[in-house]
């Protein structure tokens, strides 16, 4: 076991951290003092030696870990080629390259097309101008609990936090949120096992939201994540996504799923659409397409994807060296991480399940995921009330144990290490995590 080698975070980083305060932009959240100097596969090093166990992957994105040597080759290949060219203006191969693969893993029956974006977000925002174009109509659908991006469309579909968007409006119109389903925490105030026997949160689309606030025909698109992210790791009921696959079927409307976070081999599939048996019409994919270099993609069935020239484009967007990493990324996934994935998942969530009569915070608590992104939601008791103090010194005392956690929602803990961490790291992360555990409440009078 790797022993501290200095305070965490050491002097060097306490240093690095002072100097970000004076200039950095005070919008981020609270960031966890840790200086990273280095990285390689699920293993992180901070700038004065620390050692650590890398359960975040920089919010799911480092797919094929820190640093694989497959992914630097191809970006040192490529950048030493060039480094942009504008695709928007110009044609390169490396670009056509990786449509060719993403269209080749989509999960439509007829061909698809690509737009390549810089992030998830830009992603987002594009996959809606491009959907109400299509449909000629102004009005989307999004969720509670969704996180979707912070630019000014994408913070229109998001419902995380209201900090997020609070200050900030107007935000673009005809954006309406409905409940998510989740039968943990019923957003009907219903009990779990009425929730289970039938949600009721597509039949409050066209029950209410149609009836009374904006009619079928005049709506764009439903947007989703397949499991909410931000908002909590949260796996909805596939019969509620396929109610609102119906629902879209029969008004002719858009459905397109936020792979963000949940695409690209992280829960198991290349999808996470493909654990309910629904096809969407349009993917947003970023985060983990390139292991870490800034990448975006908005994947859509032929014939939604006609736009015509001159209505939409990038500078940036599918810049050639990015497009090299997710190339590389996308044969990693293929040829072993997305199946390590369900491996080191099943193992993760059979190992919170044992843990759970242990400890108070995890008794009544919520255990939930697929593949490499799973959720734990700390709670006080039966109540269910959300732990949200203790889940947040849980994160801080993890960096002190040499693990890096992330939370999610009011009071998860989200399980998101790169896809190729193998078993033993798994095990030993899953003991410093209880370790944190374990002193946080201990700290709290639990134990």
């Amino acid at each position: 076991m790797t022993l501290k080698t200095f305070t965490r975070p050491g002097p060097k980083g306490q240093a690095i951290i002072e100097r970000d305060s004076c200039l950095m932009s005070g919008s981020s959240t609270p960031r966890y003092p840790f200086v990273m100097e280095r990285g390689s596969g699920a293993k992180v090093w901070d700038v004065d030696g620390n050692e650590y166990i890398d359960f975040a992957a920089g919010i799911a994105v480092t797919a094929t870990g820190h640093a694989h040597p497959e992914v630097v080759a191809a970006i040192t290949e490529q950048a030493q080629k060039f480094i942009h060219i504008a695709g928007t203006d110009y044609y390169y191969e490396t670009q056509i390259a990786l449509a060719e693969r993403l269209n080749e893993i989509s999960p439509f029956e007829n061909p698809a097309r690509v737009f390549l974006t810089n992030s998830g977000a830009e992603a987002v925002e594009g996959a809606v101008k491009m959907a109400r174009w299509y449909t000629e109509r102004p009005h989307v659908i999004a969720f509670f609990g969704a996180f979707h991006g912070r630019t000014m469309g994408a913070l229109s579909l998001t419902a995380s936090k209201f900090v997020q968007r609070d200050g900030f409006f107007p935000l673009i119109p005809g954006i309406h949120h409905v409940p998510y389903n989740n039968p943990y925490r019923c957003q009907h105030g219903r009990e779990e096992a009425a929730c289970l026997s039938h949600c009721m949160c597509a039949d409050f689309i066209e029950d209410v939201l149609f009836k009374r606030t904006v009619p079928p025909e005049s709506v764009a698109a439903i947007i989703l994540e397949p499991i909410q992210g931000e908002g909590g790791y949260i796996v909805p009921d596939s019969r509620f996504v396929q109610q609102l696959r119906s629902i879209c079927d029969e008004y002719s409307i858009l459905l397109i799923a936020d792979e963000v976070q949940t695409g690209i081999g992280r829960t198991g599939k290349w999808w996470a659409m493909e654990h309910h048996g629904v096809t969407p019409d349009i993917i947003c994919s970023a985060k983990g397409l390139a292991s870490g270099m800034p990448l975006g993609a908005i994947i859509a069935r032929d014939d939604i994807m006609s736009w015509p020239i001159g209505s939409h484009g990038s500078t940036y967007g599918g810049n050639p060296v990015s497009c090299a990493a997710a190339l590389a990324t996308i044969d990693l996934v293929e040829r072993g991480y997305m199946q390590n994935a369900i491996e080191q998942g099943e193992f993760i969530m059979d190992a919170l399940a044992e843990m759970q009569a242990r400890h108070p915070s995890m008794r009544h608590g919520r255990i939930a995921g697929k593949g490499l992104m799973i959720g734990l939601e700390l709670v006080d008791d039966a109540s269910r009330h959300p732990a949200k103090e203790l889940r947040n010194s849980v994160e801080r005392q993890a960096i002190d144990d040499g693990l890096l956690i992330l939370g999610a929602g009011d009071s998860t803990l989200r399980f998101c290490p790169p896809l190729m961490i193998p078993r033993d790291l798994v095990q030993e992360g899953l003991e410093r995590f209880e370790r944190s555990l374990t002193t946080v409440e201990q700290e709290a009078g639990l134990l």
